[in-house]
């Protein structure tokens, strides 16, 4: 292991970048036109020797940094080399300098307070990507938050930032823990100077959140005690305050309000995503990176199938909609003429016809007998007249009454007063529509039909 330190020979110190509870980030410049970033680690050691523990757990750990980057990912700062320093004997990880804005500095002005949904969900991939691979390895990163996710203005992704806590031992972790800045950004159990895969599982959840809402879920009103442990308690105690009312509330007035409506249809994969990295029990977020990512490929594949299908099926479903309100109003006409023929037919029956109305005029026996007595001393009277004018043809007459009856009924009858005709004929009608009717009823009405059609025969004897 190498021991650099002016920070060292070959190693120029040009500044620092930021200092913290974790240790400090210095700009450095190798021999030549190489930028990188060195860190450098609080606690000392001062025998490289394996009786050492802390100079053994920093190997340890440096030894599964260098298995992350075996494989190079983009989304994952490179570790160049690791070493202690000649003065002070501190541990420090060298690694490449990314170029361009931490993602803390993206939130604040001149940008826009919170991300677009796009660059959310495009961030929410590539830092679940960085963790999955990490912990493949079982490399736990141990202080994931805003401005340890840098974005790379030469190749636009975003890469994680600042192995440096991963390879502290677990009482290193707690006294950094202590003084750290990013208490905003720390799991329950961290409190405790636990850190498992799950740990960084809800320090990236504390992330997505806040680029969706424009702050963190339980933010440090000062640097306090008293405001310290209050972010504690209600990391480990309070339900984790609606993201979208947050959001709603801090997005950009220069924003359009087509934009802004668009802005805050956040996907609910995406909500349900953040949700389960938010538990606060470990053992019900997401077990590791790996199952992380694969979730959110899942979800955001199955979206954009969704989306593709969605133009289709938008038309069709317009389509539908357009028949559904022609049917209904189809459907209304129908049910207005119904009801008004119902109404009519209640009209109806609130003024009920009688059985007798409907059959037509019923005629009293009296009556009735009266009339054929009328007509027979009216025929007899015709035929009187008939036969005294033609004396000679009452031979003919009688042999052929039956053959010529639609002879004499056409043209001797026309010797009968029109009235007195047209009233034999009118009860004539009168009889063969009641025997028309009677058909059409049962017991009575046969009764009566059957008198009707003795007296018919009576007539028909008169015309004989």
């Amino acid at each position: 292991m190498s021991k650099v330190f002016t920070i060292t020979k070959g190693l120029e110190n040009m500044g620092a970048l930021r200092t913290g509870g974790q240790g400090s980030v210095y700009k450095g410049r190798r021999i030549g036109e190489i930028i990188t970033a060195v860190k450098l680690l609080p606690t000392p050691i001062h025998t490289e020797s394996s009786d050492d523990k802390n100079f053994r757990d920093f190997q340890n750990e440096v030894e599964k940094l260098k298995k992350v980057n075996e494989e190079p990912n983009p989304h994952i700062v490179k570790i160049l080399c690791s070493g202690i320093t000649e003065s002070g004997s501190f541990p420090f990880i060298e690694m490449e300098y990314i170029e361009g804005p931490d993602m803390e500095e993206l939130l604040k002005p001149p940008h826009d307070p919170v991300f677009t949904i796009k660059e959310v969900i495009k961030v929410a991939d590539q830092l679940a990507n960085a963790l999955a691979h990490c912990h493949a390895v079982n490399v736990k990163h141990g202080d994931i938050k805003s401005n340890n996710v840098k974005f790379n203005v030469h190749s636009g992704n975003y890469v994680l930032l600042d192995f440096g806590l991963a390879i502290m031992s677990d009482e290193q972790r707690r006294t950094s823990l202590r003084q750290a800045g990013a208490i905003e950004f720390m799991a329950p159990e961290q409190y405790e100077g636990i850190m498992l895969l799950e740990t960084d599982i809800y320090s990236y959840g504390v992330v997505l959140y806040e680029l969706l809402a424009g702050q963190v879920p339980f933010p440090l009103s000062d640097n306090g005690e008293t405001a310290r442990n209050n972010v504690r308690i209600s990391h480990m105690e309070t339900s984790v305050p609606d993201v979208i009312a947050l959001r709603k509330k801090h997005l950009p007035e220069n924003w359009s309000q087509e934009k802004k409506e668009r802005e805050m249809q956040v996907p609910r994969w995406l909500l349900n995503i953040l949700a389960r990295c938010l538990e606060k029990r470990h053992e019900n977020r997401f077990s590791n990176g790996i199952s992380l990512h694969e979730a959110i490929i899942q979800n955001s594949i199955a979206a954009i199938r969704r989306n593709e299908a969605g133009i289709d099926s938008e038309m069709v479903l317009q389509n539908e909609n357009n028949r559904s309100q022609t049917l209904i109003i189809q459907y209304k006409e129908m049910l207005a003429a119904k009801e008004e023929e119902l109404a009519t037919l209640k009209k109806q029956f609130a003024n009920p016809v009688s059985k007798d109305k409907k059959l037509g005029v019923k005629i009293s026996m009296p009556l009735f007998l009266g009339s054929l007595l009328l007509m027979a001393i009216l025929m007899a009277f015709a035929s009187y007249n008939f036969f005294k004018k033609n004396p000679d043809t009452t031979a003919t007459a009688d042999t052929n009454t039956r053959s010529n009856f639609s002879t004499i009924k056409n043209a001797q009858m026309a010797e009968i007063p029109k009235g007195l005709f047209n009233m034999i004929v009118l009860n004539i009608d009168s009889i063969k529509k009641t025997e028309a009717r009677a058909r059409l009823v049962k017991a009575p009405v046969v009764k009566k039909s059957e008198k009707v059609r003795k007296k018919r025969k009576f007539l028909e004897f008169l015309f004989k």
